[in-house]
């Protein structure tokens, strides 16, 4: 006989298997990862239909298979219908959703990520309808505290090339600050420019070969040149879009009242780009986000 087991979880990702079969993906905190088939989720009259939707929390009992374990028992502890009322909410909940598949691991306990996951849905259920820059702000907020658990938090209040710090300024309508995410983070335009300037930095060393110019100096030690790499500039926030980002490492959202949506936006992109790099892999949701965003705000994203 398989053996059975209890987990309580969070459905993260369905699909079909057979005529009226589900194969679903769970985020548990005891065990990390499951995926579990739920037989006969698709017949209209299934138990494990409803149980089976997307971001619901059940406690579970589950067959231990040889290559797919099976819902025996589902007790639904809590959903979140608001999500699916509201398009955006619904997209930045699945683009939460992804972000945490590729960070969750299997047969591991996932307990603190399984809570930040649970908090942020919450966050987003309880917003007004049609708030967008509500659901941009907690969707940032969102990612970015998924990528600050996983180990992966962006630099956003210093330069990863000169070390110093960096605070907007709201005087200059033109003032810019670089984002590399090959360098991790936010890049001070000047240093940028000036390593560009540079190009090379050289130092004496023991041996090696001369590169590019002959030493002046007859039997002299070699010269090495050593390239430093120039960061690729993805994006160049401005004044506003800094200053929420560096907000984004507190528990809640700092109110910046002159915050537009289209700052969001921006924020929401530079993170999105930051999350991809470090992932290896796209976002497919966030392809709705930019659907749900442009039909409302007539933008070309």
């Amino acid at each position: 006989m398989s053996r059975t087991y209890k987990a309580t979880g969070i459905n993260l990702k369905t699909q079909a298997l057979g005529e009226s079969d589900k194969i679903v993906t769970i985020l548990t905190p005891e065990f990390g990862l499951v995926r579990a088939v739920a037989p006969g989720a698709r017949k209209h009259n299934s138990s494990l239909g409803g149980r089976s939707g997307m971001f619901v929390v059940n406690e579970l009992l589950i067959a231990k298979g040889r290559s797919l374990d099976k819902i025996t028992q589902a007790q639904t502890l809590k959903t979140y219908p608001g999500l699916a009322k509201d398009l955006g909410k619904l997209a930045a909940s699945q683009y939460l959703a992804e972000i945490v598949l590729c960070q969750a691991l299997s047969e591991q306990p996932q307990e603190e990520l399984y809570e930040l996951f649970n908090e942020h849905l919450h966050r987003l259920e309880v917003l007004p309808s049609g708030n967008t820059s509500g659901v941009l702000a907690h969707l940032a907020h969102g990612v970015f505290h998924l990528l600050a658990l996983a180990g992966l938090t962006p630099q956003v209040q210093i330069c990863c090339l000169s070390g110093r710090p960096l605070r907007p300024d709201f005087t200059d309508p033109n003032w810019q600050v670089g984002f590399s995410s090959p360098a991790g983070g936010t890049v001070c335009l000047e240093a940028w420019k000036s390593l560009r300037r540079d190009g090379e930095i050289e130092r004496w060393g023991d041996d090696g070969e001369i590169t590019n110019a002959p030493s002046p100096i007859p039997n002299a030690q070699t010269v090495v040149v050593h390239r430093q790499e120039i960061p690729v500039i993805s994006s160049r926030p401005g004044a506003m879009e800094l200053a929420l980002l560096q907000h984004l490492s507190q528990p809640e959202i700092m109110q910046i009242d002159r915050a537009r949506d289209e700052n969001w936006l921006s924020v929401e992109q530079i993170l999105r780009q930051y999350a991809q790099y470090q992932l290896g892999r796209p976002i497919r949701s966030a392809t709705l986000i930019d659907s749900y965003f442009a039909a409302n705000h007539d933008a070309i994203v």
